[in-house]
């Protein structure tokens, strides 16, 4: 398996990335974490983006897909990986699909999570964190015992800045600008294959098991 993962926040695309590794037995390359690999082990790549970054600047395209072409040559990514938040721009996508076509392969798919913007902002705002001990819950998902009350420790529950309503749809709108171009790109190239995020996630992943033959 060759694949993208695409999907806004909240749609469970986590979930389903450790699922999918595990039936697969592929990768899960974000590029969070090659950043942190190259920058840790002091590569000359890892060096570049670690001046742009220190410097305030954002990471240029070329340095990104040189990043992700390097970790795609390693020994564990021959028979497969998913890519997770790469690529993020068309000039990436293109780059991609020239690095591959250059390696004989092409992507099995772009899985792309469909659901909602009211029902990413009800998973997105139900968070609940105990002041006291750290601990989450969700209101609807996985409910305390007692309303505001942490389970573990009895301490006070509270939602967080990051979980309010207003960060939610921000997250949200960033995600549909920066990806709408690549959701109409992949649809062009054949890739893109859309799942309903919006059901239990034993279906979602039946369903993505079941568009991969297996």
């Amino acid at each position: 398996m060759r694949a993208v993962l695409l999907g806004p926040p909240g749609a469970g695309k986590g979930t389903q990335a450790v699922r999918l590794v595990e039936k697969y037995n592929v990768p899960q390359i974000s590029t969070g974490d090659i950043f942190r690999a190259n920058i840790k082990e002091g590569t000359e790549l890892g060096k570049k983006a670690q001046e742009y970054t220190n410097s305030g600047q954002l990471v240029p395209d070329e340095l990104f897909v040189d990043l992700v072409k390097d970790r795609l040559m390693q020994e564990d990514c021959k028979d497969g990986y998913l890519l997770d938040g790469f690529p993020r721009t068309i000039f990436q996508a293109e780059q991609l699909d020239k690095f591959l076509e250059a390696q004989g392969q092409k992507l099995d798919a772009v899985i792309n999570f469909e659901v909602g913007n009211e029902v990413l902002i009800e998973r997105l705002t139900g968070r609940r964190v105990c002041k006291s001990c750290g601990a989450s819950c969700h209101v609807k998902f996985s409910p305390p015992k007692v309303e505001g009350v942490c389970d573990r420790c009895g301490g006070e529950l509270e939602q967080r800045k990051d979980d309010s309503r207003e960060t939610a749809e921000n997250r949200l709108a960033v995600y549909e600008e920066s990806t709408a171009p690549l959701i109409g790109y992949y649809s062009e190239t054949g890739a893109l294959k859309n799942f309903n995020a919006d059901q239990d996630p034993n279906l979602v992943f039946a369903e993505i098991c079941a568009e991969f033959g297996a």
